[in-house]
């Protein structure tokens, strides 16, 4: 399943982060790609926001992972930005090991750099700039986000 969505300026790539936060599984992982200023890092600040987080939501360009507390879920969602590694195996030193299993929300931009040593994607997102906006082209990776991308509700 995969859904395409035309991103025509910064609110709608608003709406979609909302969209897909109010269709959000229990836990979920969401691969960003596209080209620097692509859009990942506002669309994960979008779906962060529409779960509730507060406060700054940092890029985590340089500190490569940012973690945010879900209000009222008691887990977290992870951001990451893997741009800068050298190597997948670089990531053993995040401290990423409990956060497996337990992190409700897993947004990672760069994610071929990680391969191998990330969990596997339930949506799977390539951002490319069409115009003044963007465009989302949303693949599900399995049940979990095959069910997870039909229940996004897109006007």
């Amino acid at each position: 399943m995969s859904g395409r969505f035309v991103l025509a300026d910064p609110a709608a790539t608003d709406a979609l982060g909302q969209a897909l936060a109010r269709a959000r599984p229990e836990q979920g992982v969401v691969y960003l790609r596209g080209d620097l200023g692509a859009g990942k890092s506002s669309l994960a600040r979008a779906l962060l926001r529409a779960l509730g987080v507060t406060g700054t939501i940092r890029s985590p360009t340089y500190t490569l992972v940012e973690r945010y507390p879900l209000p009222g879920d008691g887990r977290e969602a992870l951001h990451l930005d893997l741009y800068r590694i050298g190597a997948a195996e670089e990531l053993e030193f995040l401290g990423l090991d409990d956060a497996v299993a337990e992190a409700a929300l897993w947004l990672v931009e760069w994610p071929e750099r990680g391969a191998g040593l990330l969990p596997p994607a339930d949506l799977d997102i390539m951002l490319a700039p069409r115009g003044e906006g963007r465009v989302a082209e949303c693949v599900a990776m399995g049940p979990r986000g095959a069910g997870w991308l039909g229940r996004v509700k897109w006007a």
